[in-house]
């Protein structure tokens, strides 16, 4: 069945080449404009015309009474009040000052818009992220779910982002509405309530758990048996890495007790045999050998799900494009977080750390503020100071003058992909067709002529398949029992996803900035539906504690690790895990509480399946140690050990594979000499460390001569080629049965073996077995066939020799970890493309900098793709409860987002080297910082 679709889109390559045509031209506009080559004065006036006013006074419409807005050194506003709604209308008018552009970004993203900013180039992805309907869930829950107060709040907030575009030209807005005003007819919008909500979507999007697992599981079929495939996706190892909580259980009435002992074999997970297929078959793939360069993989496999493999293939494309714009999604995103009670802590109070990891930003996802009733009462409630999100009021992570909290990805499945049988009038379910849920919606283009597409949903929720060409049909074979309906021309593909649907986070987010002991932050919990997170928690009363809120779906059938049938509603959801079920514990015995995408706890004795697919635990058993070892024999936490252990870049495999490595006999005196770096290293991933460059280096090369090399193109790096069999092969390759030259297709940032410490546990068992089928490749002209543990290891230290010399030089001497792992601050949308003196005018860096792959310090990098970091702690926060002006902060940028103010990227240098800033709460800390003072006005 043909997607209904007039914009379909085209191969990736060709997506991204239009996306850096229309970039490049802005960007050079931009240029002009900022006095490169004829800008000249104007060019400045144009640069200095958005900067905000930050001293003096300013008339606001609609404000009670005065408002005070004190900014520091860093740019950093505390905003003071006399009503909750001057509060908010005040917020709002602060950040549009130092945010707007980004904030409009934003805006266009979750309502899929971009191709009015930019053009043709976003046609896609404006029409998948129309199909999943960000925006209009948003406007549901603001007309249907969310409280009144959360409502004026939300409206004060326009209110005032309104106030400061009101007689305001574009290009006093910010520069880059300069650079659209030359290239196309742009105009400004006013801010609606709904805009803010629907920002929680895009973060819900970035965190939303195991989907891209269960589409990479589905491709592997093509090339693995269900066994090897099962082997890249090992059980969390308990034994080894522990999980938030440990011990606890859902008592006879329904509710968890965090002081519950349950006994394994208590859990009653629903869901049938992981790696069970739709429609009843036991297993997706052929137990023949890894299909790897020049090898022999079954051709069965490789023919069987050719169907499924070109959909999901293709889907994973489609989700590519929007994690180019919010950051990558995998393993190692998710944070750290921990909290340290007060006994065991310097200041007798408890301590409490947060960074999270998400893909870095130019400016920064966060923007640090304070929000202060100048006298806390029942009509002025607030007192609250952290991390807020440029166009949402309230602040997400940080502390008020009673409690501290923090955010971590709590990881739970939350999105199922279902086949859908579709035909011309509907979907079929339980052998009856049911009509699909349409409508229209149409894109405008600048610079273009309007789109109109078609959305589709079943009851699942919508038909993402229609949004690509290349998911128009299923092919011809299917992984599918007996069971499955005919399969005609193909089977679709829906997305049932918890933020489709209307929720109430937002109203949670106000609730949690005024909650007062961990009974009212619990009670603002339970609203935390999208995403799902993992809450840490302090008080002034010396009390810790942790709750795992969520829309958690309960499944009738299946784990959500591969994609279900549509057709057979006995695999629907049959619900959500109320609440009361949900872990928490409060002030446990061991004195701390580390969260870290480790698993929430032991699904052997927790009877509601939260996810097959944890981080695996590495970042938070390392923290769990560290902590251990500090305060053993009586130690104490300081809030400086608090900040160390957020650079702690120690790196977990290497204490498992570095002894394996200078056990080869290397007989090659360059790759010996590489050899000697490992000699006496201590693991840490310093930005100096030469020995960090080559180990990460030898791993990034086993990884694909292991695994790697094995895996369907639809899951390597663009520009990983390899030499296969063709899939109808048979018998031993020779010349009547020669190999053809099959190159990678996924985005290098999300391709696999990404390196994380999923990838550690598999790892693992295999290197305490010399023989084993991962260890064996092809030979090549340059290098013999490898059959052992040891003969892989050996070829991988002589890929890495070489890799290293062609990136860092031929003298060892020279090397050093920060020179392949770089970090550079991209503005967002105008400083990806054109040539190099003009992104260097927009963006910032590189620094070099240490910390690695699931590492407590996470400088993400993918080694299918490279060494350049993708995802980073987004901010750090060490708070010191009750002496609130002695916590410290950093963000990963700065306050400001124009592009040349000295608050842009002033907080990265710190950052870079694990530095924080003092964190002034009270008013006379916040005076003494103050280095510029507005009032807002009536």
């Amino acid at each position: 069945m043909p997607s209904n679709t007039t914009a379909p889109p085209g191969k990736k390559t060709a997506k991204k080449k239009g996306r850096r045509a229309r970039l490049l031209l802005l960007v050079l506009v931009l240029a002009l404009v900022a006095g490169i080559g004829f800008g000249g004065y104007w060019g400045v006036s144009t640069v200095r015309a958005s900067f905000p006013q930050t001293t003096g006074e300013i008339r606001l419409d609609n404000l009670s009474a005065d408002v005070e807005v004190k900014r520091d050194a860093n740019g950093v506003p505390q905003v003071y009040a006399d009503s909750e709604t001057d509060l908010f209308r005040a917020q709002g008018y602060v950040q549009a000052q130092d945010r707007f552009y980004e904030m409009d970004v934003r805006r266009h993203v979750t309502a899929g818009r971009l191709s009015e900013m930019f053009g043709e180039s976003q046609v896609d992805t404006d029409a998948f992220l129309r199909t999943l309907g960000w925006r209009r869930v948003a406007q549901e829950e603001y007309d249907k779910v969310l409280s009144p107060e959360t409502k004026k709040y939300l409206q004060a907030y326009a209110d005032g982002v309104n106030a400061y575009l009101k007689d305001r030209a574009p290009k006093d807005v910010s520069v880059e509405y300069a650079a659209l005003a030359l290239t196309g007819d742009y105009t400004i919008e006013p801010w609606s309530p709904v805009d803010s909500v629907a920002w929680l979507k895009a973060m819900a999007w970035d965190l939303r758990g195991n989907m891209q697992d269960e589409i990479d599981r589905s491709l592997m079929t093509s090339r693995l048996s269900t066994k090897q495939i099962k082997q890249l996706y090992p059980e969390y190892p308990y034994a080894l890495h522990q999980p938030i909580v440990d011990k606890g259980t859902v008592g006879d009435d329904g509710k968890f007790d965090p002081k519950g002992e349950a006994t394994e074999g208590d859990g009653t997970t629903t869901g049938d045999t992981p790696g069970t297929g739709p429609g009843g078959t036991g297993s997706t793939g052929s137990s023949g050998s890894t299909g790897s360069s020049g090898s022999t993989g079954s051709s069965s496999s490789m023919g069987s799900t050719g169907g499924v493999s070109s959909q999901l293939g293709a889907l994973s494309e489609v989700l590519d494009t929007v994690p180019a714009l919010l950051g990558p999604n995998g393993n190692g995103i998710g944070s750290n977080s921990w909290v340290v009670s007060g006994r065991l802590t310097t200041s007798g109070k408890p301590l409490l750390a947060n960074d999270p990891h998400l893909a870095p930003q130019l400016p920064s996802l966060w923007y640090q503020m304070g929000l202060h009733c100048r006298s806390v009462s029942a009509t002025c409630r607030y007192d609250v100071a952290g991390y807020t999100f440029s166009g949402m009021p309230g602040v997400i992570i940080g502390h008020n003058d009673k409690i501290a909290w923090g955010l971590t990805n709590l990881g739970a499945d939350v999105t199922d992909l279902y086949l859908e049988k579709i035909g011309p009038d509907g979907y079929l379910v339980d052998g009856k067709v049911k009509p699909f849920v349409s409508r229209e919606e149409t894109i405008k283009v600048a610079g273009g002529a309007d789109r109109k597409i078609t959305v589709r949903s079943t009851g699942h929720g919508p038909l993402v398949s229609d949004r690509s060409s290349e998911l128009e049909t299923v092919g011809q074979k299917a992984p599918v029992g007996n069971a499955a309906p005919d399969r005609g021309t193909g089977y679709g593909v829906s997305l049932q996803w918890t933020a489709l649907q209307p929720g109430r986070s937002m109203d949670a987010i106000f609730a949690i900035d005024r909650a007062k002991d961990f009974t009212t932050f619990r009670a603002a919990a339970k609203n935390f539906e999208v995403p799902s997170q993992n809450l840490i928690y302090a008080d002034t009363d010396g009390n810790i504690g942790y709750q795992s809120p969520g829309k958690i779906p309960q499944r009738t059938k299946g784990d959500g690790t591969l994609p279900a049938p549509g057709w057979d509603s006995s695999w629907k959801w049959k619900g959500y895990v109320p609440f009361e079920k949900l872990p928490y514990e409060e002030n446990p015995a061991r004195g701390y509480i580390v969260t870290a995408n480790q698993a929430v706890i032991d699904d052997k004795t927790y009877p509601d399946l939260l996810t097959k697919d944890w981080g695996y635990g590495s970042r938070s058993q390392r923290i769990n140690d560290l902590i251990e070892s500090k305060t053993k024999d009586g130690g104490k936490i300081s809030p400086d050990d608090m900040r160390t252990m957020q650079t702690d870049n120690r790196s977990e495999i290497a204490t498992l594979l570095n002894p394996l490595l200078l056990k080869i006999d290397v007989s090659d005196p360059y790759v010996r000499e590489a050899q000697k770096l490992l000699e006496g290293w201590d693991y840490t991933q310093e930005p100096d460390s030469a020995a960090a460059a080559y180990f990460n280096a030898v791993w990034r090369n086993v990884l694909k001569l292991a695994f790697g090399n094995k895996l369907p193109k639809e899951l390597r790096a663009e520009g990983d080629c390899i030499n296969v069999r063709p899939a109808e092969a048979t018998g031993p390759v020779d010349e009547q049965n020669k190999l053809v030259r099959e190159c990678g297709e996924r985005d290098p940032d999300s391709a696999q073996p990404d390196g994380g410490d999923r990838w550690y546990e598999v790892v693992r068992p295999l290197l305490k077995q010399e023989k084993n089928e991962w260890w064996t490749t092809p030979g090549n002209r340059l290098d013999p066939p490898t059959e052992t543990r040891d003969q892989l290891l050996a070829r991988a230290m002589k890929d890495a020799r070489w890799e290293l010399t062609a990136k860092l030089g031929k003298d060892v001497s020279t090397w050093s970890w920060g020179r392949l792992h770089q970090l550079t601050l991209k503005n967002q949308t105008l400083g990806t493309a054109g040539p190099g003196v003009v992104q260097k005018l927009l963006n910032r860096g590189p620094w070099n900098l240490g910390g690695g792959e699931a590492a407590v310090d996470a400088t993400g990098w993918n080694a299918a793709g490279g060494y350049e970091v993708i995802w980073v702690p987004s901010m750090r926060m060490v708070v010191n409860v009750g002496d609130w002006d002695r916590s410290r902060w950093v963000n990963l940028t700065g306050a400001s987002g124009h592009a040349f103010h000295s608050n842009y990227t002033d907080q990265t240098d710190a950052w870079a080297k694990g530095e924080l800033y003092d964190w002034a709460y009270g008013k006379a800390a916040v005076d003494a910082a103050a280095k510029d003072t507005l009032v807002l006005k009536p």
